[in-house]
C-alpha cells in the first residue's frame, strides 16, 4: 500500500497549498497523536511529543497548528523552537518522549515547508506507522474532552543541550585550538548553535549565513549554495570551511584553498580514518548516487560497500540490516550510528575534524586518495505520475549512453521524492562523454514532457 501524503522525508510542499495548510497540519497533528498515543495509553501513561522547527516564517503558523492538533488528541507538547532536525532526534531520546516532529523543508527555499517525524529512539518513523497516521487522517477530528486535553511546555535550554551533545561526539583528548574555521549556517536552524560548538572546542570561528529573517533560509548560503563559503575561507585565510543546510543535517566542507568536498569525499575521510584506527565496525553504505570512484576506493581499501536507494532513511535501513555504523549520500547526509541515531551535519563535521586532528593532516591530504569521476546531474521537470523510464526514446538514449561509456561509467534515472523532477545522472572517467550522454538523455525526457 503506497503512502498518500508521506514522501521520502515526511510531508512536504508549498506553504498555503495542500497539504501544507494550517487546517491539514492541525489534522495531521491530531491523527499522529492518536496513533502515537496507543502504546503509552495502554500503559496508563501520558504521551509526550517534541516539536522543533527551522527558521522559515511559516514555521510559526505550522507550529501552532501542530500544537493544537496534538493537544486536541490528548498529547503533551514540548516546544523546542528553532533547532536543527538532528537536535529533535536527540532531544526526543534525551527527554524520553514518544516522538519528535520537525517543521522544515530542509534545503528547499522558504516558500516550501514540511513535517517530518522521529520515533522515541530518534529514528525516522517506520513506513507502517506513517501509513497508520494516513489512515487516521481519513477519520474526522473528535477533540478530547477538557479533562483529556494535552498540555504545552517550552524547552528553554534546547539549544544548549544540543550543543553539549554535539561536543560529546568529539574525543576529549583532542581539541580544535589553532584552527580557523568558517561556519555557514544557511540562515537556518543552526544559526545560533553551530558556531558555538566549534568555538567551545577551541576553534577561531567566522560565522556566515547566521542572520535568519524568515525568508532567507538556503538563499545563497549553506550546503546547497557554497560559493560564499569558498570565498570566506580564502578571504579569512581559514583552515577549513563548514557549510550546513537549512535544517542542519547536510554537510559540505572546504579546504584552505576554497576547494569544496561533498558527502562522498567526507565519508571517505571518515571511513579511511576509522579503518586505520580499527573502529570502522563493518562496511560503508552509500546510495545509487554515490560516485563510482568511491566504490572503487572502498574496494582498494578492502572495505565492504553497499548501495541503498536515495534517501537517508534507506541508508539507515541498510546500515541496520548489516549491523554497520557508517553511511551517507553525496549530497552531504552522513550517518555515524555510533554517534547519533540520524544524519547530523555538525556531528559529521566533527568526525571529519577528528580524522584530521588525529592524523595531523589537512583535508586536502586526507581526501587525496579519492579521485572523483566526473558526474553530471540534470533535473528535468516532469508531470507527476508519468513513468518516463518506460518510454522507448528515453530507453534508447540510455542504451546509447551506456554503450558510449563502454563499462567505464554509470547511468541513473531517478524520480525525485520531493519535487516533480526526473533526475538524470551520468558519470564516468571521460567528462566530455559524460556531459554529452547526460544532455542527450535529458533532451529525450524533455521532448516527452513537452508532449
Amino acid at each position: 500500500m503506497s503512502r498518500k501524503y508521506f514522501g521520502t522525508d515526511g510531508v512536504r510542499g508549498r506553504v498555503g497549498e495542500h497539504p501544507i495548510t494550517p487546517q491539514f497540519v492541525m489534522h495531521l497533528g491530531y491523527a499522529a497523536g492518536k496513533v502515537l498515543a496507543v502504546d503509552s495509553q495502554a500503559r496508563g501513561e501520558r504521551t509526550g511529543v517534541l516539536i522543533g522547527k527551522d527558521t522559515r516564517i511559516s514555521g510559526y503558523m505550522l507550529e501552532s497548528a501542530l500544537e493544537a492538533g496534538l493537544i486536541a488528541a490528548g498529547i503533551d507538547v514540548y516546544l523546542a523552537g528553532p533547532v536543527p532536525t538532528p537536535a529533535v532526534a536527540y532531544l526526543t531520546r534525551a527527554l524520553r518522549l514518544q516522538a519528535g516532529i520537525v517543521i522544515s523543508a530542509s534545503h528547499n527555499p522558504f516558500e516550501d515547508n514540511g513535517i517530518k517525524f522521529f520515533s522515541a529512539h530518534g529514528a525516522k518513523l517506520p513506513d507502517e506507522t506513517e501509513r497508520a497516521i494516513e489512515a487516521a487522517l481519513d477519520e474526522p477530528m473528535q477533540t478530547n474532552s477538557s479533562d483529556g486535553l494535552g498540555k504545552a511546555k517550552r524547552i528553554d535550554d534546547a539549544a544548549g543541550r544540543y550543543i553539549e551533545f554535539c561536543k560529546s561526539t568529539f574525543p576529549t583528548e583532542l581539541d580544535l585550538r589553532g584552527m580557523k574555521i568558517v561556519v555557514d549556517s544557511a540562515h537556518g536552524a543552526t544559526y545560533h548553535i553551530a558556531r558555538h560548538v566549534f568555538h567551545e572546542l577551541g576553534a577561531d570561528v567566522i560565522a556566515i549565513g547566521a542572520q535568519p529573517d524568515g525568508k532567507n533560509i538556503n538563499d545563497g548560503y549553506g550546503a546547497t549554495a557554497p560559493d560564499n563559503l569558498r570565498k570566506a575561507v580564502v578571504e579569512h585565510k581559514a583552515d577549513i570551511g563548514i557549510a550546513l543546510d537549512g535544517d542542519g543535517d547536510r554537510l559540505i566542507m572546504a579546504d584552505g584553498s576554497g576547494k569544496l568536498y561533498d558527502g562522498d569525499q567526507l565519508l571517505y575521510v571518515i571511513a579511511r580514518h576509522r579503518q586505520a584506527q580499527g573502529t570502522l565496525h563493518g562496511g560503508v553504505v552509500g546510495t545509487l548516487m554515490t560516485n563510482l570512484a568511491f566504490e572503487h576506493a572502498m574496494q582498494k581499501l578492502g572495505i565492504p560497500f553497499l548501495r541503498a536507494k536515495v534517501g537517508d532513511r534507506y541508508v539507515m535501513e541498510l546500515l541496520q540490516q548489516q549491523g554497520w555504523q557508517l553511511g551517507g549520500e553525496n549530497s552531504g547526509h552522513i550517518i555515524c550510528l555510533d554517534k547519533h541515531s540520524t544524519g547530523d551535519g555538525i556531528v559529521s563535521a566533527l568526525q571529519v575534524l577528528h580524522a584530521l586532528r588525529a592524523s595531523q593532516q589537512s583535508l586536502t591530504i586526507a581526501a587525496s586518495g579519492l579521485h572523483m569521476y566526473p558526474q553530471v546531474l540534470i533535473n528535468v521537470r516532469v508531470a507527476n505520475g508519468v513513468n518516463f523510464l518506460d518510454h522507448a526514446n528515453v530507453k534508447a538514449s540510455v542504451a546509447e549512453a551506456e554503450q558510449t561509456l563502454d563499462g567505464k561509467g554509470r547511468v541513473l534515472l531517478r524520480p525525485s521524492g520531493t519535487e516533480p523532477l526526473l533526475r538524470v545522472m551520468v558519470e564516468g572517467e571521460n567528462r566530455q562523454l559524460v556531459e554529452q550522454s547526460a544532455r542527450r538523455i535529458a533532451d529525450a525526457v524533455r521532448q516527452l514532457a513537452a508532449g
